[in-house]
């Protein structure tokens, strides 16, 4: 007999609260005009100004035509935009646009208030336990762990410092 406690499985958690967290961050950042999705293509960007459409796709683990359809609308509601690659005419590398950094960064408290939220309660040591705990994981699920490159995988260790100096 199949006797599994959702309450006590690691996928069924980490997919629960993957949910919960989403579900609030939506919530909250409806009046900003940004969906999830969006916002996860500008987050990415924000770091890689310039990149090309198939390099920041690999990133974000998504097929090119998804990716398009994404960039197609932040190009047109004015989130980012498109210029030329010098060297190669096909291509076209990807900015973020100056109107997109106001609201970029009230999405970025947004971000930090839904992360403080979930972890109320765990202290300092323990947070730092949960990322570490949660990259391994990753790690270990990569399709090939040899691999396994921490920024591809969306952690930046410096980024993961100040969390975790800040408490967040």
């Amino acid at each position: 007999m199949f006797n599994m406690d959702p309450n006590t499985s690691v996928g069924f958690l980490l997919h629960d609260v993957s949910r919960l967290m989403r579900a609030w961050f939506d919530e909250q950042a409806q009046a900003l005009g940004l969906t999830r999705a969006q916002w996860r293509v500008l987050v990415h960007l924000g770091p890689r100004q310039g990149i090309n459409q198939t390099s920041l796709a690999e990133i974000l683990e998504l097929d090119n035509v998804t990716l398009s359809r994404h960039i197609d609308r932040l190009e047109r509601d004015g989130w980012l935009v498109r210029r030329p690659d010098p060297a190669d005419r096909r291509a076209w590398r990807i900015y973020l646009s100056e109107a997109s950094h106001p609201t970029l960064k009230k999405m970025e408290v947004l971000a930090v208030e839904t992360q403080a939220a979930a972890l109320a309660g765990l202290s300092p040591d323990q947070r730092a336990m949960l990322i570490e705990t949660l990259v391994k994981i990753k790690a270990n699920l990569a399709p090939r762990s040899d691999d396994f490159d921490t920024d591809k995988a969306g952690v930046r260790r410096d980024q993961l410092d100040r969390d975790m100096k800040a408490g967040t």
